[in-house]
């Protein structure tokens, strides 16, 4: 006789839509998870989706937590001040960066690109944020990918059923991208503590244990379920479907923030904009 540990069926607590910004005739965005909501997302800080062209953004830095930067269409091009060599990541792509303790960089689609890209910013523990800042390319050839019938799941980080992700982590995230076909179902797993949410990319499809309808360019965050050990999330694609899920372990930590530095305190706020100004970030 086996000893089975209940599993918690995530259903969905809110639904929202994302609108597209225009911010210059280079550059469009949108923001999935906004800025602010530290205590509703945690661990994650917030989520932007960007189409934009070389010379949107400039060199700047970031202390304390890390990047994830997938390209879903394009080529776009990553310097930072730790080397002279300049990082390609193509469709399909992805860059895990920790900034840690500080790194300036900038990222720049290739002359005549436009990309499209999403990137997350997933907050550090206090132990943490000082830590030697470290790249991990996720190239798309590489990815593991778990198959169901009419599924396939690529696993960026976490695992999938019993497909893992070799991705270093300071804080567990799993992070997937589902591709169903109409009529496919899937059940995608995670740790009880984790907080999580889901953006659909294209199609429609259900989701959660109340089967709620979610469609292009919706955020559906997930309901929390801290007293089970495990836990899982239902998808039904209703048409071809393909949905991003993003989940992680809640830090429960003080939060300061100020563009890209984000801390614990005031006081370290200010000592990261003194550390940067005085060329500490070298």
């Amino acid at each position: 006789m086996t000893d089975s540990k209940p599993v918690y069926s995530r259903s969905i607590s809110k639904v929202r839509s994302a609108h597209i910004n225009i911010i210059s005739p280079k550059h469009q965005n949108s923001f999935i998870l906004e800025n602010g909501q530290f205590e509703e997302n945690d661990p994650f800080l917030f989520l932007a989706e960007d189409w934009f062209e070389r010379g949107s953004f400039d060199v700047h830095p970031h202390r304390g937590i890390e990047t994830v930067t997938y390209v879903m269409e394009g080529k776009l091009e990553h310097y930072d001040n730790t080397s002279s060599e300049k990082d390609e990541l193509l469709a399909g792509d992805a860059q895990w960066m920790t900034a840690g303790r500080g790194v300036i960089h900038k990222e720049d689609p290739a002359d005549g690109e436009r990309v499209h890209s999403l990137q997350l910013w997933v907050n550090l523990p206090s132990k943490d944020k000082m830590t030697v800042p470290r790249y991990q390319n996720l190239r798309s050839a590489n990815m593991p990918i778990r198959t169901e019938k009419g599924a396939v799941i690529r696993v960026f980080s976490g695992s999938s059923g019993d497909v893992h992700s070799p991705t270093k982590n300071y804080v567990p995230v799993t992070m997937v991208e589902l591709t169903l076909e109409p009529g496919a179902a899937v059940k995608q797993d995670l740790p009880g503590s984790y907080n999580g949410f889901l953006y659909v990319l294209e199609g429609e499809g259900l989701f959660g244990s109340e089967n709620t309808k979610g469609a292009k360019r919706q955020v559906l965050h997930l309901s929390r379920s801290e007293n089970y050990e495990a836990s899982e999330v239902a998808i039904t694609a209703v048409t071809g479907l393909r949905v991003l899920l993003y989940a992680g372990e809640p830090l429960r930590e003080p939060i300061a923030a100020y563009g890209p530095f984000v801390m614990n305190t005031e006081e370290q706020i200010r000592e990261a904009f003194h550390d940067y100004q005085n060329g500490k970030f070298a």
